[in-house]
């Protein structure tokens, strides 16, 4: 199914290159906390893109349910923007050898669980990302009831679109590691404090996207 292919390839492309919060967040967990954080992190994102799919496909009920509460969403993401912005321009610490150069910090399971589920929620809490996946849906099943295996169609499509965000998300890890390793301490904390006003700057603007109503 040529057909199926391409439209996978397309949305996970669209999907992958969109500007938003999670992107800064990928490279950031990479350039602070090496590629287990990054790979925890883009675990969690791909986590909740499953889970936005399978609520679309197999409970439209529960998923047009959770829209009606985008208000409570939005606000929620946008704070949790903002806390996570706080944190990065003023709490954020760079772990430093004795010989000056930047040291990745060993995780534990609770450390990798946290930025897996930081991934989760800030993906999940994005009505940009539930918007996106509503409408992709809407599409795809409208294109699959003209084909001649309707299921299978909604399946490729659906497994490409995710797979080429995965590995887009993949080489933005492997990327930020080759970076990482020509960035000095200073440099990092530079970093962390424009990814914070980043995130606080998603987070005003969502905010003030619900409350005047302008998010489409």
């Amino acid at each position: 199914m040529i057909a199926a292919l391409a439209k996978g390839f397309a949305l996970g492309l669209l999907l992958s290159i969109s500007v938003g919060p999670v992107i800064f967040s990928v490279i950031k967990q990479s350039l602070s906390n090496g590629h287990k954080g990054g790979f925890a992190f883009i675990a969690g994102v791909s986590a909740s893109d499953i889970t936005c799919v399978l609520i679309c496909n197999l409970f439209t009920a529960l998923f047009q349910s959770v829209l009606k509460h985008e208000v409570i969403l939005g606000v929620a993401g946008s704070i949790f923007l903002i806390i996570m912005g706080v944190y990065n321009i003023f709490f954020k610490k760079v772990n430093i050898r004795n010989d000056g150069s930047v040291m990745v910090k060993s995780m534990t399971r609770g450390d990798v669980a946290g930025i897996f589920f930081s991934g989760y929620f800030m993906n999940l809490l994005n009505p940009g990302v539930l918007i996106f996946w509503i409408a992709a849906s809407a599409t795809i099943l409208a294109d699959a009831q003209q084909q001649e295996y309707p299921v299978q169609y909604r399946i490729i499509v659906f497994t490409v679109c995710l797979l080429i965000v995965l590995l887009a998300d993949t080489a933005k890890v492997m990327l930020a590691g080759k970076i990482r390793e020509k960035l000095n301490p200073h440099n990092i904390h530079i970093i962390d404090r424009i990814s914070g006003i980043i995130f606080i700057g998603f987070g005003v603007a969502l905010i003030w996207g619900i409350l005047t109503h302008t998010i489409a």
